[in-house]
């Protein structure tokens, strides 16, 4: 295998990588929305509005914070008692599931 092939794979690879790691983000953030919209008693088109405005907000502030904020913020004016630790560690489950979903599908 030449140097360029080599580089060429690096590439095709990160590439793959890169967009792997989107899907799973974006289906974390739809299933961290859900979850959220469950939690404020919404439901059907409702849950799932609300689950594709966390998706969109993760478009517009990178990581995690923005997310993160949006539910804190929704969850207070909606009397939801969940703590930071567990709005961060829910978070994460979903993070664990969209991956499982996404590799074995």
């Amino acid at each position: 295998m030449s140097l360029n092939d080599r580089g060429q794979d690096f590439e095709a690879r990160y590439a793959h990588d890169q967009e792997l790691r989107f899907r799973i983000e974006a289906r974390r953030n739809k299933l961290t929305g859900l979850w959220a919209a469950e939690k404020m008693g919404l439901s059907g088109e409702e849950a799932d509005r609300y689950a594709q405005d966390v998706v969109a907000i993760a478009f517009q502030t990178p990581g995690d914070d923005g997310i993160f904020q949006k539910i804190r913020t929704d969850f207070d004016g909606a009397k939801v008692d969940q703590s930071d630790h567990q709005i961060h560690r829910h978070m994460a489950e979903c993070l664990a599931e969209a991956e499982n979903q996404i590799r074995n599908a």
